[in-house]
């Protein structure tokens, strides 16, 4: 049986983090780096390390790989790799220069002694085609159904190459954010679980809005995320398991505040508990989430 999360996750601890220039033009949630850039690292690992802690308290076992000089977003690790039941990895094309970098041979080597590549979509980088795995993947893995917001990280034609080796149905649509953009990754915008989701659908266009919707509240209780939500990081959460199979959700101290006690209510029917650690400095500097932050084991 086919299930939506795992209990197995890998975690990159950053080495050089701070505001990535090159990604700043398609990430509106991203704030240049201060004065004082080591500050900035210093405060990132120590957020690191307390939401690592606090998914091992649960029981999630989590792999932890060191990052390296001159990739400051290495720490969003599930961008350039995906794992699927039966030992396959996906690996995907990434936009930034400095974020293909993350693709290292060391790690490679380590996922290829459990995953087989399923598709290589990397190449597509020299042709300026980009798809950045599950941030521009929402997989309903139980469904066999992947959402995709479409953007300049998101390339249509690989998303559905991606989707036919998986043997998934797609759903694709576009989305406007606060700065009338695109929002530039499908899960800070949404997250899957089992039995529930969370989707801001006021940022997808009227045109696709209904059919998406539609097709979500068919097989799951949908939770709904404002544009306020969605800046705070709410779509950007991701379900995990821990000791005794129990389920949670995985997100971030400003995402669970940001959330109403109705919307918890919802999401604590289905899963044991909302794991939540502050990230504040990963959230300004980094403009992502405890989702890409979280590379699933499959």
């Amino acid at each position: 049986m086919t299930q939506q999360s795992t209990t197995h996750i890998m975690m990159m601890e950053p080495a050089d983090f701070h505001s990535n220039p090159e990604t700043m033009e398609t990430n509106q949630y991203q704030a240049p780096d201060p004065s004082d850039i080591s500050s900035v690292h210093r405060r990132a690992v120590e957020e690191f390390r307390a939401l690592r802690d606090t998914l091992v308290e649960r029981g999630v076992v989590v792999t932890t790989a060191l990052g390296q000089k001159g990739s400051p977003d290495d720490i969003f690790c599930n961008n350039w790799v995906s794992t699927h039941p039966e030992g396959r990895m996906i690996l995907y094309p990434m936009l930034a220069e400095n974020r293909q970098r993350e693709r290292r041979p060391e790690l490679l080597d380590i996922l290829g002694r459990s995953y087989d590549v399923l598709l290589n979509l990397s190449t597509h980088e020299k042709e300026g085609r980009f798809l950045e795995s599950t941030g521009s993947l929402a997989m309903d893995r139980v469904n066999g159904v992947i959402y995709s917001g479409l953007s300049d990280r998101t390339n249509k034609d690989l998303a559905q190459q991606a989707a036919k080796a998986l043997g998934y149905d797609i759903e694709f649509f576009n989305t406007r954010n606060h700065a009338g953009k695109p929002v530039y990754h499908t899960d800070v915008l949404m997250f899957i679980g089992s039995g529930y989701a969370g989707i801001c659908s006021e940022c997808i266009l009227p045109e696709d809005r209904a059919r998406v919707m539609a097709r979500l509240g068919a097989t799951h209780e949908v939770i709904e995320l404002s544009m306020d939500q969605l800046r705070a990081f709410c779509g950007n959460a991701l379900e995990v398991r821990g000791t005794g199979d129990r389920k949670y959700l995985a997100m971030s101290g400003s995402a669970h505040r940001a959330l109403t006690e109705d919307q918890k209510a919802v999401i604590l029917r289905h899963v044991s508990g909302i794991v939540h650690s502050d990230i504040s400095t990963i959230e300004k500097y980094g403009g992502g989430s405890v989702r890409c932050m979280l590379l699933e084991l499959h």
